[in-house]
């Protein structure tokens, strides 16, 4: 009787640690992959203020504009939860949005090579950037299907593991990449 104790015991605390260890490597994972979009995050903000300086060229009066994208990208860099970048971003989003759109009134600015090289850089910023996006929120996915399902939620929660947010950007026309016509 005591053998078949010690055997039961043996084997929750053996499913236990496979449990655990599992939760680790996927919490190891999204960390990984939140880094993924931090590293597209700071190409895509170092790129901003060589944007905004070519086109305040050209287009000095949408000083708002220049702000507001200013702003934005300040508040994304100093985000501190995913929540917060997301919603910074979202909106610097749009406002690169709106500035391509005051770009299309100068032409000699969208033939400049420095403004060409700049959309290309940003374009590919912005593919990356939805590329590490998916990876990010497909090991969330996996994470969050660990720490509900049963019997794992019992161990996560034992382990103090929460559910992770997903990284979103809005509705579905904001999902894609912004297009740069070149």
């Amino acid at each position: 009787m005591a053998l078949l104790i010690i055997a039961i015991v043996v084997v929750c605390g053996g499913f236990f640690l496979y449990i655990y260890n599992r939760l680790v490597r996927l919490v190891n994972y999204v960390r990984e992959a939140w880094s993924g979009i931090d590293v597209q995050l700071k190409k895509r903000h170092d790129l901003i203020p060589r944007l905004v300086e070519t086109v305040q060229g050209y287009a000095s009066h949408e000083r708002n504009l220049f702000e507001s994208i200013t702003s934005l990208r300040t508040q994304g860099m100093s985000a501190s939860s995913v929540k917060d970048t997301e919603t910074a971003e979202v909106g610097l989003s749009k406002a690169l949005g709106k500035l391509f759109v005051v770009v299309e009134n100068y032409p000699e600015l969208k033939a400049s090579q420095n403004f060409l090289e700049l959309q290309r850089d940003i374009s590919k910023v912005e593919n990356d950037l939805q590329k590490a996006r998916r990876y990010y929120n497909g090991t969330v996915r996996n994470y969050n299907i660990l720490i509900e399902q049963f019997p794992s939620s019992l161990v996560a929660g034992v382990a103090g593991h929460r559910q992770r947010e997903f990284f979103d950007i809005g509705n579905e026309s904001e999902r894609s990449a912004p297009e740069f016509k070149m």
